[in-house]
């Protein structure tokens, strides 16, 4: 994140004076800070409302977590307010706004029930969240379309995460690894039709994160758990479900590369959230060290004890001892 930040920073000035003063997102429950909560979630995501979600932040704010995301942290270093969620009633959207919506998908539920697969959590998928989109801009930049491609200038796009859900709905409904990598194409075009309408609408500076390494996600080892050793990778990581990651990231790197080509005055930033997550895991002992009374081991023994258990519970948000909690939304 910080290497994205600097491309923003007026040159030897650092983000004090970054000329990026927005930022509008879009995704699942890895940048939703609080749409589904106004929604009104339920189910599995009822809990989303209540302590200990939101713990760190002493509230619960309808963030799958106990406390800050990612986007919040790009507001901080870039100095903005953290970005409320588009159906919070008055919310303040001077530094932008958040259309992302835990459980949502990259690909309409109608598109994706011809595959037989149901979207369990929301109907806002991408689709939805870009309307609200140019509903928002037609709203406080009316006067002129030149006002809103102004605005945008100095706006930063985080385009998801999002299609993660499209092949956690699909994988935990009973389709098989080749049975969802056929439409990866297709999530992927959706990514990039997405990308290509904000870019008309103004845009200039547009992160595209890719998939996380979901063989390592406890749901997935919960759900298909293999007696056979050689199922798992070094990090005792499914090896088929992350090379399914990697397919998808593949196919997302090339479609961001043809977009470079098409726009060569926009600024494309893939986010490789599969590297950053592997980067934690595998210098787990050394990222906890300076965590006061808390032993590297320990952690390391928690993520791996987490990885054995055959039950994933979504009551409790994230274990402050645990990395990995929060995927399947």
């Amino acid at each position: 994140m910080s290497m994205i930040l600097l491309l923003f920073a007026a040159p030897g000035q650092g983000t004090k004076n970054c000329f990026i003063d927005s930022i509008y997102s879009f995704g699942d429950s890895i940048a939703d800070t609080g749409n589904l909560l106004q929604q009104g979630p339920v189910g599995l995501f009822a809990p989303i409302g209540r302590y200990p979600y939101g713990k760190t932040m002493n509230k619960s704010t309808g963030r799958c977590s106990d406390g800050l995301l990612m986007i919040d942290y790009f507001a901080l270093n870039l100095n903005l307010s953290l970005i409320d969620p588009y159906l919070l009633d008055g919310a303040d959207f001077r530094s932008g706004v958040n259309f992302a919506v835990a459980g949502s998908t990259a690909l309409d539920s109608s598109v994706l029930l011809q595959r037989s697969i149901i979207a369990p959590v929301t109907n806002k998928p991408l689709s939805v969240q870009l309307q609200w989109f140019k509903t928002h801009l037609n709203s406080t930049c009316s006067s002129s379309p030149t006002e809103c491609s102004k605005k945008l200038e100095h706006a930063l796009i985080l385009m998801g995460e999002i299609g993660g859900n499209d092949y956690n709905n699909a994988f935990f409904q009973g389709s098989s690894i080749d049975s969802v990598k056929s439409f990866v194409p297709r999530v992927v075009d959706r990514i990039v039709d997405a990308a290509k309408e904000v870019i008309d609408a103004g845009a200039v500076q547009l992160v595209i994160p890719g998939n996380f390494p979901i063989g390592c996600m406890p749901s997935y080892l919960t759900m298909f758990y293999n007696s056979d050793p050689s199922a798992y990778d070094d990090n005792k990581c499914l090896k088929d479900y992350n090379s399914f990651a990697m397919y998808h990231n593949k196919q997302l790197q090339a479609a961001i590369e043809q977009l470079r080509q098409s726009y060569p005055k926009i600024t494309f930033m893939y986010a490789d959230y599969y590297q950053a997550f592997m980067y934690l895991l595998n210098h787990t002992a050394e990222l906890v060290r300076f965590r006061q009374g808390f032993g590297a081991q320990g952690l390391l023994r928690s993520w791996r004890r987490l990885q054995l258990r055959l039950q994933f519970d979504v009551r409790s948000p994230r274990d402050d001892n645990m990395l990995g909690t929060n995927q399947v939304h």
